[in-house]
């Protein structure tokens, strides 16, 4: 199915993005992409701005409906094509998939993002410095998720099929190797890992396979 009049910014090593686009392979969904370069900084300049005033990606456009934040955006495509779902039936399952999902969204994504590392920059934190910050957070939150996978069956985090919370975990494992992290403590997340590169929807998501890859 595509998506004919939706239209996804994003930036091919956006982990935020990444998210939103293993949801769309997952329903089988597409959509026109435009490309954000945070690295040149075209986030902040006013062009895009004026597109999305918390000059963040990803951003959501269907027709006049607009949506930032790739949870709200996830759980939007999810409502309105259910099938297959991504969150599990039962209420308590459907808590923990949130809870997994938002120690990595709101706990560890937000403060090692680009714009938090460039902060830093400016406050004179030289680069070893800023990689061990982003290091130490990423195995914070990595161990909270690690503690709660131990005691739920796998493959995936919450059984055989992928949820939101398999969703935001395989961009921040690829996130982590990008900074270096030792993942061989977290057996639950590198079983997730490997599970999900065997499915075509978080293959064809990687950072590496986008138009705008450097």
């Amino acid at each position: 199915m595509n998506n004919s009049d939706a239209l996804l910014y994003g930036y091919f090593r956006s982990t935020a993005a990444y998210r939103v686009r293993i949801a769309l392979g997952l329903k089988g969904l597409s959509a026109e992409t435009k490309f954000v370069h945070l690295r040149k900084g075209e986030q902040a300049q006013q062009a895009y701005r004026d597109i999305n005033p918390a000059g963040l990606v990803p951003y959501w456009i269907e027709g006049d409906f607009r949506l930032a934040q790739s949870l709200a955006i996830i759980e939007y495509l999810d409502e309105t094509h259910p099938a297959p779902p991504l969150l599990p039936s039962s209420p308590k399952a459907r808590a923990i998939a949130r809870e997994i999902a938002l120690v990595v969204t709101s706990d560890i994504h937000p403060i090692g993002n680009l714009r938090v590392l460039n902060r830093l920059a400016e406050m004179g934190v030289d680069e070893a410095a800023r990689t061990t910050w982003s290091q130490h957070w990423i195995k914070v939150g990595f161990e909270a998720i690690e503690a709660r996978l131990a005691h739920l069956p796998g493959p995936f985090a919450l059984g055989e099929q992928p949820t939101v919370a398999d969703i935001c975990i395989i961009p921040q494992v690829f996130n982590a190797r990008r900074f270096g992290v030792d993942l061989s403590p977290y057996k639950r997340i590198l079983e997730i890992d490997a599970t999900a590169s065997g499915l075509k929807a978080f293959a064809m998501a990687e950072p590496g396979r986008q138009p705008d890859a450097e």
